[in-house]
């Protein structure tokens, strides 16, 4: 059993063969897909998606950082009624970028530790994304340190000393196809991080690994992550799949 702790399924992107690239992953072994939140706009997307598979799909509730605008109150709203009425399995995707845009800088300053405090309350994971903002990101997760923060680093793309300093605030580091490129760095020093502190995503459509970079992800590539695991790790196969399962199975309860 493999587990994409990370895959956006109702993009857009999978409209015109969205049951052919899931079963194509169920057929690798792919069988957990957990799916993060956008904005409010995708929600009525990520259900019907629940619905039609509702062994595999597992949806997560949050507002994306670069989708914190003006109205940001509003959106948390909603976020918060969706957490009180029914179950997610984590918060997220929450955050910080600041690769595109710093102007809502404080609104998502607001919105990361606000998420933050709800997954805290409810003994909920979160889901990091972090793109130019290790600093901003790092500076509110101690801040709000507990034993009931906890979570996953989502496409984990720091260095050795930030991969450290995410375990040491009680995350799991989210691996995708980044660990395949050739200047994705992180596979000169994963070996350092044990295994027990990761799990495996694709963050579909997008980061699809050698060798399809440049093309669209779907779930059934993260076979192409285990394999270079297996060469980073010096474990078999199997043995990556089985301990990244359980290592998702701990943060996400089920």
């Amino acid at each position: 059993m493999i587990t994409d702790t990370h895959t956006h399924l109702y993009s857009e992107q999978f409209d015109e063969d969205r049951h052919e690239v899931i079963q194509r992953s169920i057929d690798a072994g792919v069988t957990r897909f957990f799916i993060p939140a956008i904005d409010s706009e995708y929600t009525q997307s990520m259900l019907d998606l629940e619905a039609a598979y509702p062994e595999n799909i597992f949806l997560m509730m949050g507002l994306h950082p670069t989708h914190v605008k003006e109205n940001v109150e509003e959106e948390l709203a909603l976020i918060k009624e969706w957490i009180d009425k029914r179950t997610f399995y984590a918060i997220g995707e929450i955050g910080m970028d600041l690769y595109w845009d710093q102007t809502y800088l404080k609104e998502q300053q607001y919105a990361f530790r606000t998420q933050i405090q709800w997954a805290k309350e409810r003994k909920m994971p979160i889901n990091i994304h972090c793109r130019n903002a290790f600093d901003e990101v790092f500076e509110i997760l101690k801040e709000e340190k507990s034993e009931d923060l906890f979570g996953i680093f989502h496409c984990f793309t720091g260095n050795l000393e930030q991969a450290k300093q995410a375990v040491s605030l009680n995350m799991k580091l989210g691996i995708g196809g980044v660990v395949t490129f050739k200047n994705g760095k992180i596979d000169k020093f994963l070996n350092e991080i044990p295994l027990s502190e990761i799990v495996l995503e694709t963050d579909a459509p997008y980061l699809a690994p050698t060798p399809y970079r440049g093309k669209r992800n779907e779930s059934s590539y993260l076979t192409n992550v285990i394999g270079k695991l297996v060469d980073i790790y010096g474990l078999p196969f199997d043995e990556i799949a089985r301990i990244t399962t359980e290592n998702s199975k701990a943060i996400f309860k089920i």
